[in-house]
């Protein structure tokens, strides 16, 4: 295993709804749409370079937010 371990991400419901409601909603600034992708697709299980893939940033920058 290379570097740090992952941390596993647990949201609560209302976090969940929460990230879900910003990442969709057309007035929030892109870059906190971007990071709110990113977490719930970690917390989804997937790995940072399957997010990273998926969402099209680096992986480093999915372990920043992760």
């Amino acid at each position: 295993m290379k570097g740090r371990p992952k941390a596993v991400l647990v949201l609560s419901d209302d976090e969940r709804e929460t990230l879900e409601r910003w990442a969709r909603r057309p007035k929030s600034a892109q870059a906190l749409a971007l990071r709110c992708r990113i977490v719930l697709a970690c917390a989804s299980g997937a790995t940072n370079n399957e997010v990273a893939a998926d969402v099209g940033v680096h992986p480093a920058t999915v372990g920043k937010w992760r």
